[in-house]
């Protein structure tokens, strides 16, 4: 087993801590989340003197493997694998060190409550089928809303090096360029609302209800507002395995994919130390530690979101950069749920605990109306009715990630307060256990019966331990308003001082280029 799997990304300190201040490092990266590895890594096979520093006893960030109950490995914020960019997995050699992936070729299933289905596979010819079964009438629109992302996705992002995700804050000049005279490519980019993407193409309330939730995943906003059809675009940009489009269930939990990057870090020289809480960052000095250490580089780079940098910075932030970080929404409405389960939930419009309904994702859908509710709710600080989920069964791809005879499930529901209205995230956990479990088994017939256990993450858990500010998985909002070149730079206005995160362009999931780009920009002014 590579290294770092080895002990879940339990690291601790590679040397004395006397050691670690001893030496003046070239650079000093502030977290090791995927995106820090990944830079870590770049720096070091080009001859740098690099240090990681992790706060957290796990190094991975939003991206490891946690064990919630013994026996079950389970990655706590992050699902499967699609956008993590091909250049990363060439150049640090992820295929070598053990990166293996199930694709989820069944795609996503969605049944719904008036017992209807469909299950849009990736393979065009089975989804067409599908498409043909429930809406008829729609064939062609799918074709079409199907057409607009593939000419987008090879406009902005062809294979190669002409990828816009390989470019520093591509201009909307840049981007004009590309698109050309395609009108509907450039609205689906920076102006259709998901609710107008469906009715544009679409005729079946099914299969409008089917991906009205792929266009605010992770994202505060309702599918009626402006630009979230992009967020749709977004998730479906990448080429994972020469595929475009296709998502996978990897091999052993998606930390490996950190673990990995820690590997090809370590192995060209950078040292990862966690455990190490930084308190300051000084600009052109090196990074303060929480007990008063200084460590010395001219250079840090911050694997943190934006604001989380800016505190660390303290006085030290350039006023108009923290402006801008200020403006940046970043406020999580999502809660996750880890479920041990005694078997696979049985759907109501697919019977059964063991069919292709399990090897993909699973879309539990709402209606245009229940959207607008329930988002209305979330930011008033009131539970909804219910929630819109996504579930996420890795164990039916790896059954090492549980005990055996018994499933683990992911849930990736939306919309929930950040704060409460009334009580506190603590306090009020049991009833948000019990709105996901009763959202489910409006689909389900053996949920809640085949629940073993339920961790329960909302966004302030999620700040609390993975340090993402206000909870918000992908540092910031990555409607059209905060994307491309309005995202913020790798470089900042305060000397030797970048950001490699998911709040810089290409934005959140785990894609590990956001690292590569940060160390692109380092190694040139440096």
């Amino acid at each position: 087993m590579p290294a770092t799997a080895s002990v879940l990304g339990r690291l601790g300190l590679p040397a004395p801590l006397s050691e670690l201040r001893a030496t003046r490092w070239d650079a000093i990266v502030v977290g090791a989340g995927h995106n820090g590895l990944s830079c870590a890594s770049y720096l070091a096979r080009a001859g740098r003197k690099v240090l990681v520093v992790e706060a957290r006893e796990r190094v991975g960030g939003a991206c490891t493997i946690e064990e919630p109950w013994p026996g079950y490995r389970v990655s706590p914020c992050a699902y499967l694998l699609g956008l993590l960019h091909p250049r990363v997995i060439d150049d640090l050699d992820l295929i070598r060190r053990g990166l293996r992936w199930t694709p989820a070729t069944a795609g996503l299933f969605v049944p719904f409550e008036d017992g209807a289905r469909i299950q849009l596979w990736d393979d065009d010819e089975r989804c067409e089928a599908e498409i043909r079964r429930l809406a008829p009438q729609d064939l062609d629109g799918f074709r079409a809303f199907s057409d607009v992302k593939q000419r987008l996705r090879d406009a902005l992002r062809p294979p190669g090096d002409d990828d816009l995700w390989l470019v520093p804050e591509p201009s909307r000049d840049q981007i004009e360029e590309r698109l050309g005279t395609d009108d509907e490519a450039r609205a689906l980019l920076f102006d259709w609302s998901m609710v107008e993407y469906v009715r544009r193409f679409f005729r079946s309330d099914h299969l409008r209800m089917a991906y009205l939730g792929q266009g605010v995943i992770g994202t505060n906003a309702s599918p009626h507002d402006p630009g979230t059809a992009s967020i749709h675009f977004h998730h479906q940009s990448g080429r994972l395995g020469g595929t475009p489009g296709s998502w996978g269930y990897v091999e052993g939990g998606m930390g490996m994919v950190s673990f990995l990057l820690c590997d090809a870090a370590i192995e060209a020289g950078a040292v990862v130390a966690a455990g190490l809480p930084v308190s300051r960052i000084l600009p052109g000095v090196g990074v303060e530690l929480s007990g008063g250490d200084l460590l010395s580089a001219p250079v840090v780079v911050s694997n943190a979101d934006p604001k989380t940098t800016l505190r660390l910075l303290g006085d030290a932030a350039d006023p108009s950069w923290r402006d801008r970080v200020a403006a940046i929404p970043m406020t999580g409405c999502t809660v996750k749920a880890n479920v041990a389960l005694r078997e696979l939930p049985d759907f109501r419009a697919l019977p059964g605990t063991d069919g292709p309904q399990h090897l993909g994702q699973v879309n539990l859908p709402l209606t245009e109306d229940q959207w607008a509710t329930g988002f209305a709710d979330s930011r008033a600080g009131r539970l909804p009715s219910r929630l819109w989920a996504e579930l996420y069964f890795q164990t039916t791809a790896d059954p090492s990630l549980a005990p055996p005879g018994v499933q683990t499930m992911s849930v990736f529901a939306q919309y929930v307060p950040h704060t409460f209205a009334e009580g506190d995230w603590d306090s009020r956990r049991p009833e948000v256990e019990r709105l996901i479990l009763e959202s489910l088994s409006r689909f389900c017939s053996n949920i809640p019966d085949a629940v073993i256990a339920v961790e329960v993450l909302g966004p302030p858990d999620i700040e609390r331990r993975v340090g993402l500010s206000g909870g918000h998985i992908f540092q910031g909002e990555c409607l059209p308003p905060f994307m491309w070149d309005r995202r913020l730079p790798s470089r900042t206005p305060m000397p030797g001082v970048y950001l490699c995160g998911a709040g810089t362009h290409p934005g959140g999931s785990v894609i590990a280029v956001n690292g590569r780009n940060a160390a692109i920009c380092v190694l040139a002014d440096h």
